[in-house]
């Protein structure tokens, strides 16, 4: 068994889901090996379960990508319809990026997984998730777009948020040395920097 997996299921509370440990020994294995290489029997084999067990949960490999690639839709979808609610501010913007900041340094696992795994990845878009993903893209052209801001705060809220995405995205592991708490903090300066 990998060092990484082991670390994942021992760290796993017992009151996770058997869906969810499924899903974190599988972010992992995915890290780890590659989407690719990896095989649904290996991840049974992980937790201790049979193939026709995980079937139960997941009918596909596939269909496991797409729950981890979710994962991150959940925190920024909620982001934007704060956004959507309110009066558009370069203020609120910078409160909600920093508030996503730390979600998102919770999941720098599937931005690592992203990072690797970028076919796999396209190939998902391409079949399951262009509405999704094509409705969020929506979401921030409205943002980025809307006339009761002026277009220097447009512009650098989309900068702001470009440095957030680079940072912990384009950036994948290049930071990984670098404490979450210090690493927070500098994209929170950052943000500020920009919306200032």
């Amino acid at each position: 068994m990998s060092t990484i997996t082991q670390t994942a299921i021992e760290e796993v509370p017992e009151a996770l889901s058997t869906r969810e440990r499924i899903l974190n020994v599988a972010l992992d294995l995915f890290i780890e090996k590659g989407y690719d290489k990896t095989s649904l029997r290996e991840i049974a084999e992980q937790l201790g379960f049979t193939k026709a067990a995980l079937y139960y949960h997941f009918s596909s490999k596939g269909d496991i990508l797409m729950a981890l690639h979710l994962r991150l839709h959940e925190f920024s979808t909620e982001a934007l319809d704060q956004m959507a609610s309110q009066e558009p501010t370069a203020a609120r913007w910078g409160e909600l990026l920093e508030e996503i900041v730390d979600q998102m340094l919770a999941h720098r696992k599937i931005f690592l997984l992203h990072e690797r795994n970028q076919a796999a990845f396209e190939q998902l878009h391409r079949e399951e998730h262009d509405a999704k993903h094509q409705d969020m893209q929506e979401q921030f052209r409205k943002i980025f777009s809307d006339v009761r801001l002026p277009v220097r705060d447009r512009v650098r809220m989309a900068a702001s948020f470009g440095a957030v995405m680079g940072g912990i995205v384009i950036a994948a592991d290049a930071f990984d040395d670098i404490p979450t708490d210090e690493f927070s903090a500098l994209l929170r300066a950052t943000v500020r920097d920009l919306l200032a």
